[in-house]
């Protein structure tokens, strides 16, 4: 089992390679998808890769699929309620034009959903249930070498953004109950959708359901994070936003809107708010009417 802790855009990599099979968890985002590729083949040695999982459909996670299956022709499985939406090609349900995120199209072969085993490096890993951060993901259990890819269920320091709760859905209950969920598992070492390896579960749960409850508190809070994650994601990508673009995107996607639906702010409104907030995070620097990407 390979790990790659890829940066931002892009979520990790797990490769497992076996006598028998090759197989890749997630794939990370369309514009690291030439460096993913790349990673594979060298990783691979002339090895065909048999099969591709995602743990969710968000666009760090899937959006290599495309050129992996242009490559390898693996087979693929996803989340098994995201199925329907990946052979429609509708990109509204799949998130990526609700959040103004790319994703080359590509294609599935069956989904999975909690209660399957995957067989992985020949192992088998029980799929787990672990909506929060999205209503569909699922995580990846192996009991007896005691490994958790928690993908973004649980980083070593916190977890994704709540995004149904925007919507008017819930999902503070269910990350707290995934958190629940993990405590209750052996595990000696978990492998995040995001961040490095860990293996000090207990600080990591701590220090995730003190976030979670730091959200749930005002919900407001997770409003405004939904939008510095998006907003930033999309400066990291193009490395320069000016204002009137970033109002486009506060104006046309739905994840945005509705982000700013629940702080009670119009586009014009949010936009210094947002402005100063990246600014004071370090993730930017003004040049005029423009950000400008400083990492």
């Amino acid at each position: 089992m390979q790990v790659w802790e890829r940066g931002w855009l892009s979520s990790n990599n797990i490769l497992f390679l076996s006598e028998h099979s090759c197989a890749l968890v997630d794939s990370a985002y369309l514009s690291h998808a030439p460096q993913t590729l790349a990673l594979l083949e060298h990783a691979l040695q002339g090895r065909q890769l048999d099969l591709l999982v995602n743990t969710h459909l968000h666009s760090d996670h899937c959006g290599g699929n495309a050129i992996v299956q242009q490559r390898y022709g693996c087979r693929t499985l996803i989340p098994a309620a995201e199925l329907a939406a990946v052979q429609n090609w509708d990109q509204a349900a799949l998130s990526f034009t609700a959040t103004g995120q790319q994703c080359a199209r590509f294609c599935a072969d069956a989904g999975i959903a909690a209660g399957d085993q995957l067989l992985l490096g020949d192992m088998l890993w029980d799929v787990l249930a672990a909506p929060g951060h999205d209503a569909h993901a699922l995580i990846f259990y192996q009991a007896q070498q005691r490994l958790l890819i928690s993908a973004d269920a649980l980083w070593e320091n916190g977890f994704g953004v709540i995004f149904p709760e925007l919507e008017g859905q819930s999902g503070f209950a269910e990350q707290a109950a995934i958190l629940e969920v993990i405590r209750t598992l052996d595990v000696r070492l978990v492998i995040p959708g995001h961040g490095p390896v860990f293996t000090d579960v207990t600080a990591a749960l701590a220090r995730a359901e003190q976030r979670l409850a730091y959200l749930e508190a005002d919900p407001k809070r997770n409003a405004l994070n939904a939008l510095k994650v998006m907003l930033a994601f999309l400066l990291l990508e193009r490395r320069r936003l000016d204002f009137p673009l970033i109002l486009n995107f506060l104006h046309q996607c739905r994840s945005m809107q509705a982000a700013l639906h629940l702080l009670g702010l119009s586009p014009d409104m949010a936009l210094p708010l947002l402005v100063a907030q990246l600014l004071r995070a370090g993730v930017a620097v003004a040049d005029g009417q423009c950000l400008v990407s400083s990492v």
